[in-house]
């Protein structure tokens, strides 16, 4: 079962579509049981459709994991607390 750690961890590559069948179903099947995860992607998404409208330049994909590591490791703080 896929947890919330690693869906922040692939979370940008599922929006891109680029992860595979496998991952693409354990994704959708994490999104269903959790909101929190659902509100997550959802804000994500929304985010990055707006750095690419804003932005002139394409969003450049080492500060993309940047974030994406930045964000994971925010919420493995927040799971112990």
């Amino acid at each position: 079962m896929l947890m919330c750690q690693d869906l922040a961890a692939i979370a940008s590559d599922y929006i891109e579509g680029r992860l595979g069948v496998m991952e693409r179903l354990s994704v959708k099947s994490h999104l269903m049981m959790c909101r929190h995860c659902r509100s997550f992607v959802g804000n994500l998404r929304e985010s990055m459709e707006l750095i690419r409208r804003e932005s002139a330049d394409p969003l450049d994909e080492a500060y993309a994991r940047r974030i994406d590591e930045a964000i994971e490791r925010a919420l493995k703080d927040s799971a112990g607390r």
